[in-house]
């Protein structure tokens, strides 16, 4: 196979024997219940790609994004994977799966053997694909990382090895630049069926989630309902939802946008494979 440069930004480099044309690198491939948004409680096949181009500080997929972990697959064995589980639904998630020209190609094998699809995504980088729903989950300023907030997974200090720390300050600087593309937003409002999917840490975060959305209005003549945009309370542990889902509730109510509970966590809590 062809030599291959890395993927950019996602955090993960091309093996010199992978053609990425043909491959992703696949962190977790499982089946399970949708846990969250217009969907949830359906039964799913998860395909979570690794690598990404932001690191939230909170991100529930520490193993795509700040430290990516995960073995290369072709697509064909990505597909037989998927089916060889139940089921006609199938998420592509990560990390960021758009960052990898090869989820096109993945969404659409598995739309011509009748899957429906959601591809879950930043909304920072748009692809013309088979994609049934866009899970937009546009990233807040409390998303970014900073060396008081250092990335749920690990700590930005800790450790005998200075060059092992993660890079929080370089990070927080990119991911604050890149967090929101409202020209790929609205490109995927226009094209997709969407839904807008907000994790929220608190009353304070209301102001810019009411922007974002506005902007997008204004950005394209596609109807973005307040139905649309959904508001899910942070939290990676059930310890942790159970100190914010009653307020994230309480801000659906009062603004109007619908509440999309976190179910994989309430059930299994932070296990990896749900």
């Amino acid at each position: 196979m062809p030599v291959n440069e890395a993927v950019d930004d996602s955090g993960r480099e091309v093996p010199e024997d992978v053609d990425a044309s043909e491959a992703l690198p696949v962190n977790e491939l499982f089946h399970s219940l949708q846990g969250e948004g217009k969907l949830a409680g359906v039964p799913s096949t998860f395909v979570r790609t690794s690598g990404c181009n932001l690191r939230c500080w909170f991100c529930d997929s520490y193993h795509t994004s700040w430290e990516p972990t995960g073995a290369w697959r072709s697509l064909d064995d990505i597909v037989a994977a998927v089916e060889e589980r139940p089921g006609d639904h199938v998420v592509l998630t990560g990390g960021e799966p758009t960052v990898h020209e090869a989820s096109v190609d993945l969404l659409d094998r598995l739309s011509a053997r009748g899957y429906h699809t959601t591809v879950e995504t930043n909304g920072t980088v748009f692809r013309d694909a088979a994609i049934d729903l866009a899970s937009l989950s546009p990233k807040l300023a409390s998303s970014t990382p900073t060396e008081a907030r250092p990335p749920a997974g690990g700590d930005a200090t800790d450790g005998d090895d200075p060059d092992a720390d993660l890079d929080v300050a370089g990070w927080a600087d990119r991911h604050e630049d890149r967090r929101l593309d409202y020209d790929a937003m609205a490109r995927y409002v226009e094209a997709y069926e969407t839904q807008l999917k907000f994790v929220v840490t608190g009353p304070d975060d209301m102001p810019e989630v009411e922007r974002v959305v506005e902007r997008l209005r204004e950005r394209t003549d596609a109807t973005i309902t307040d139905d649309d945009v959904l508001l899910m309370p942070e939290g990676t542990t059930r310890e942790a939802l159970a100190s914010t889902r009653r307020v994230v509730a309480d801000l659906a109510l009062e603004h109007g946008y619908r509440y999309t509970p976190r179910i994989h966590v309430d059930v299994w809590n932070d296990a990896p494979g749900t």
